[in-house]
């Protein structure tokens, strides 16, 4: 799956319907943005259960002085609405991963409780179940277990 721009326009509810957003802040003239994006692109393609976008930064400006971006390249990531993991620099293709999978599988139950965030349940339409959402696996196919365990 591909990469998707966000702008002050469209960020709010992007961050807002997505269970899991990474967000990634950079700029043309950044070389560590440039060998970040492969690694980036590659994680878009392996997690199509979660949405990648990018945030131009000079284009943007606005955006990310509100984010309070001061490094570059900087990662955000977002699970249920919530700023869960923030990375300032440059990340491996392994560290991304790992951040991947942690973002996963964390508790937003345990988040929320930390943050003292009551947990609304979206309403269910009728002759629907809302969606349990909470604690355990994010959305999406649950491929390398649990953060942490090393196998072979």
């Amino acid at each position: 799956m591909p990469t998707h721009a966000l702008t002050q326009q469209n960020f709010d509810q992007t961050i807002a319907r997505g269970a899991i957003v990474l967000v990634d802040f950079w700029a043309s003239w950044c070389g560590w943005c440039t060998r970040f994006a492969p690694i980036y692109e590659e994680s878009a393609s392996q997690h199509p259960e979660i949405l990648h976008t990018t945030v131009d930064t000079e284009a943007e400006q606005a955006l990310t002085a509100a984010a309070q971006i001061t490094s570059l390249p900087t990662l955000l990531g977002f699970r249920d609405g919530l700023l869960v993991y923030t990375k300032l620099g440059f990340q491996t293709a392994a560290e991304l991963e790992d951040a991947v999978q942690n973002i996963q599988w964390m508790d937003m139950d345990e988040v929320r409780r930390e943050r003292g965030i009551q947990h609304a349940e979206p309403a269910a339409t009728a002759g629907q179940v809302a969606p349990a959402r909470g604690a355990g696996l994010a959305a999406g196919p649950a491929r390398y277990g649990w953060p942490g365990l090393k196998l072979g």
